[in-house]
């Protein structure tokens, strides 16, 4: 019998597997058959002990009889508590949620109203854990956040052949988008000041990041250029508003956001924390997926790390500077593009929808505030007049937001509209030349994406943000008219 096979019988790899293959080689100069050995061989594993004077499996026996068994996992009694603000879900993000609440670190959970299938996870999923972190549940791309900045430039611009021309080369040459997209000449940010040493991921992952900064990568990151409209209910709805609990002094005049109604030319961007952010994510899930045997295979991509754990206080440390790293991105993609222009940011606001934070939440369980690990995997912060923004699709608003502070919600929101299709099926389902004429009739200009990004793959954004009124305030409405994003045959990182 080859390893694969002892191995899918339950022979544990390492030395037990070593041993079985060497019994096997003895059985067969025994002369047993293939049935008799399989069924020894069985007989082994279930039973170790029955085997210690055999003189060909008494070795593997003794082997077995010393390991320890197989864990068990031992969820909760009861599952954690968790909210639904989704409308017709795909059955399985609902079973994703019900077996996140089924951990024996879960203490509440919530899907957002364009939640779909994710790995463990649901992509559009809050989970609230205490004293651990799910590398999975935070996401691949680390950070993946939004950023729009209001530019003094004329709206006009976005009418002529000449202005969208400028729009489209600073774009062009002021950021990059695909998977290892890079700058020859690095960009400057202080982020590559900071402690890069926090773990051994990102200090080797140093160099791969500096020479990201600045770039979009695939999928569904993109740069855009649109409309912002503010209604005068909008601004007087943004009274008492503040900065995303992870908005950093990015200009040395800190956060900014309170342009006064009107209409004007802005910069929206998507993306996260490239190359070094998803290595993270790799090294740690694997760390997790190690740590957590016991856990079935359809709860594999929940293993999580203590964070009293040298490697849960690692991870956390990653995670945060890669969050640093993220916003460092979109301010160099935002900064360079304006710099092209010759224009200035006259405001701004910035939100992460891929993180963990440490936060303090009362469940209503009669234990009171107390803190927790809380992570929003697509999704966005929306605490009391915390700011942040929801995108729609290349041919749908997005919206800024303020966040009303629900407490079922986990204070939270949905980051987007949506997919309701996978990227396969979209490639069968749509071409571009239905849709570069659906997108013209919108006035809408795209330069480059894959078609499985196409508008019709995500759910309508108005319904989205109806199902969540409750979460968050509309303060402004974003509407696209020139859309860059990774070119078609990219394979999506998001």
């Amino acid at each position: 019998m080859k390893a694969r096979e002892l191995a899918n019988l339950g022979i544990p790899t390492g030395g037990p597997l070593r041993l079985a293959v060497r019994s096997c080689a003895r059985a067969a100069q025994a002369g047993l058959s293939r049935d008799a050995l399989r069924a020894a061989i069985k007989g082994v594993i279930e039973n170790p002990a029955g085997y210690l004077s055999d003189p060909i499996f008494d070795r593997l026996a003794a082997e077995l009889a010393r390991a320890p068994g197989p864990a068990v996992f031992t969820g909760r009694e009861t599952a954690a508590p968790w909210a639904n603000w989704g409308e017709g879900l795909e059955a399985e993000s609902i079973a994703q949620m019900e077996r996140a609440c089924r951990l024996p670190i879960t203490a509440a959970g919530a899907p957002m109203p364009d939640a779909h299938v994710g790995y463990g996870l649901p992509i559009g999923g809050v989970l609230a854990c205490e004293n651990a972190i799910i590398p999975y549940a935070v996401g691949v791309d680390i950070a993946c956040r939004m950023r729009l900045s209001v530019l003094d430039m004329p709206i006009q611009t976005l009418d002529t052949e000449h202005g969208l021309g400028r729009l489209t080369r600073a774009i062009q040459t002021q950021t990059r988008f695909g998977i290892g997209a890079a700058f020859q000449k690095p960009r400057d940010h202080h982020v590559l000041d900071a402690d890069w040493s926090v773990s051994p991921i990102t200090r080797a992952g140093k160099d791969k990041a500096r020479n990201q900064l600045g770039t979009s990568g695939s999928g569904n990151h993109f740069v855009e250029f649109g409309v912002l409209t503010i209604t005068p209910e909008q601004a007087a709805a943004r009274a008492g508003v503040a900065p995303a609990p992870d908005s950093p002094d990015l200009h040395g005049s800190g956060w900014s956001f309170d342009p006064p109604p009107g209409t004007y030319l802005a910069l929206l961007s998507h993306s996260g924390s490239r190359g070094t952010g998803a290595t993270v994510c790799d090294h740690y899930s694997r760390i997790a997926i190690e740590r957590h045997p016991e856990l079935p295979k359809d709860l594999k991509h929940l293993a999580w790390l203590d964070m009293d754990s040298h490697e849960g206080a690692e991870y956390f440390a990653a995670m945060n500077l890669m969050g640093e790293y993220a916003s460092a991105n979109h301010e160099c993609i935002h900064r360079h593009i304006a710099g092209q222009l010759g224009a200035r940011a006259i405001a701004f606001v910035e939100n992460h929808h891929n993180f963990a934070w440490k936060e303090s939440h009362d469940l209503g369980d009669g234990r009171g505030p107390r803190e927790f690990i809380v992570h929003r995997k697509g999704a966005t912060p929306a605490g009391a007049n915390v700011l942040g923004v929801i995108p729609g699709s290349m041919a749908a608003p997005g919206f800024v937001v303020r966040g009303r502070g629900n407490a079922p919600s986990l204070r939270s929101a949905s980051h987007g509209a949506g997919r309701v299709m996978s990227r396969t099926k979209a490639r069968a389902t749509f071409a571009w030349g239905n849709v570069k004429r659906d997108l013209s009739s919108l006035n809408v200009r795209v330069l480059s994406a894959g078609i499985d990004e196409a508008p019709g793959v995500y759910k309508d954004i108005h319904k989205v943000m109806a199902l969540q009124a409750d979460l968050v305030d509309v303060v402004g409405r974003f509407d696209p008219r020139l859309v860059k994003m990774a070119p078609e045959g990219e394979r999506a990182e998001d």
